[in-house]
């Protein structure tokens, strides 16, 4: 009998480098998928349907969340956003892991739904202002860098709630800490 795959959390406040290690994991494991998520809102640029999101309509979201097709969604700024629940279940019930990028909100929901199911880590800069240098790196504008700080804030206050808390203060010792937590949560699962 195949193990029953493990649903991967990484929440962490923007600038923290959660999309860059979530990359290098799910490249480096071939057991290993990104969840994608459905939205409501048009594709940007580059953006490509069932691969950096399901873009549907309202009206198809409405009714996905309806017959209760979504582990968790949630509106927000005008749009819809969610975590389909069927490929989710199809993956954990064929032994696959699935790595959620998500907010604190989110793997809130995630955890209500598959209780046994879900590893959640926290991922922590190393203090809030190399956290507040991180996003000047980025070039955003000071405005931007104020209420992504006040946001980070609140995400981090949330930190607790998750099983583990990472601080990423060195992107190769993160990485090795996030893929050993994978592996004990993968053999905590066999039988």
């Amino acid at each position: 009998m195949t193990r029953r795959g493990v649903c991967l959390v990484l929440a962490a406040a923007s600038g923290t480098g959660k999309t860059s290690l979530s990359r290098k994991m799910i490249a480096a494991d071939n057991n290993l998928a990104l969840s994608i998520s459905m939205t409501t809102r048009a594709p940007r640029e580059g953006e490509i349907d069932g691969v950096h999101y399901l873009f549907r309509n309202q009206a198809e979201f409405d009714g996905l969340v309806a017959a209760g097709g979504f582990l968790e969604h949630a509106h927000v700024f005008g749009r819809s956003y969610g975590t389909p629940r069927a490929p989710v279940e199809a993956a954990l019930s064929a032994g696959r892991d699935v790595l959620f990028d998500i907010d604190w909100q989110g793997h809130r929901l995630l955890r209500a739904a598959l209780p046994d199911d879900v590893v959640g880590i926290f991922i922590l800069p190393p203090s809030l202002g190399v956290l507040a240098d991180r996003l000047r790196g980025r070039g955003d504008p000071d405005d931007a860098i104020a209420k992504r700080m006040a946001e980070a804030e609140e995400e981090i206050s949330h930190a607790g709630e998750f099983d583990h808390v990472v601080v990423n203060d060195d992107f190769d010792r993160t990485l090795g800490e996030l893929t050993a937590i994978l592996r004990a949560a993968r053999d905590a699962r066999k039988d």
